[in-house]
Parts: structure tokens; sequence; C-alpha cells
């Protein structure tokens, strides 16, 4: 299986969202991570979907796509050089003795501190999602208490 990252220009009306995530579960297509954002275009909105599916499921995705009203364009990024990224929000436990430590941690992964609590620090990370996904695991010792996680954005790389 491969995973699918598939930008999906919509126009931005109501019920767009609902239609698109619909048709994924109607088909039996899991949505790994789903983003929606106003794109460059004044109306539209752009969804980036990641999927994991064979080269044949990804062409039903596609076709199933189109024959959504307000679908305007799908570009499956996969095999194109692309620029994703995520971010990530991770509230951990740090008592004061704790934080230099956690503190080398961040530092590391060029993260960001954006919040400290009497025993907890908020962390702001952002890059791909095995930079993420390592950074949690040098944190879960420490202790995470909450964490939210925006799911993938990505655009084609160069002049395309």
């Amino acid at each position: 299986m491969i995973r699918h990252t598939i930008s999906i220009l919509v126009n931005d009306q109501p019920g767009v969202l609902q239609r698109v995530s619909g048709l994924f579960g109607r088909r039996g297509f899991n949505i790994e991570s789903i983003t929606v954002g106003q794109s460059e275009e004044p109306g539209l909105s752009r969804m980036v979907i990641v999927t994991i599916g064979d080269d044949k499921t990804l062409e039903q995705i596609e076709k199933q796509l189109y024959k959504i009203i307000d679908v305007i364009k799908v570009v499956d990024f996969s095999l194109k050089p692309m620029v994703a990224r995520e971010l990530a929000l991770i509230k951990v436990k740090a008592e004061p003795s704790e934080r230099p430590e956690i503190l080398g941690v961040v530092e590391t992964f060029r993260a960001s501190v954006v919040d400290v609590g009497p025993s907890s620090l908020i962390v702001q990370v952002v890059g791909d999602t095995d930079k993420i996904d390592a950074m949690i695991e040098l944190l879960k010792p420490y202790g995470i208490r909450e964490l939210s996680r925006t799911g993938i954005t990505a655009l084609v790389r160069g002049n395309v």
C-alpha cells in the first residue's frame, strides 16, 4: 500500500468538507489526515488529504471526487517533489528540575516553547511527520499530558 497526499481545490461552500469526507467513508477509504484552508484564489479552498491505497484505489478516489460539483481540481502529490509540513502542540509534564533536559530536546528539533505553566510546558513543533513522531517519542518519558496535531498540508515544489 502506498501513502497518497492528495490536493483538492474546491468551492468554498458549506457542506463541501462533509461531502468529500463522506465519499471516503462510503467507499471504505481511510483518511489519515485532512487539512482545509483558503487557497490563493478567493472563493476557493484547498483540502490536503492523506490516505493509503494502491494506484487503482487512488484512481477510484479521483473519479469519485470529480463527481462532487464543488470539486474543481484533484492532484496526487505522491509522485511529485513536494513540501509537506505538519504542526503539533505538545503539553509536557515539566517540573522545574526537568526543564533543562526538555529544552535540550526542543532545541534539537528546532521547536519552541509557547507556554510555560507551574508544572508543564507547551511545545510547538513544525516539520514532516517523521520529525514530529520522533519528538513525541523523546518527550514521552517526561509525560505527555495533551497532544494536538494539525495533519499534513503540502504544495508541489518548483514552478509547477
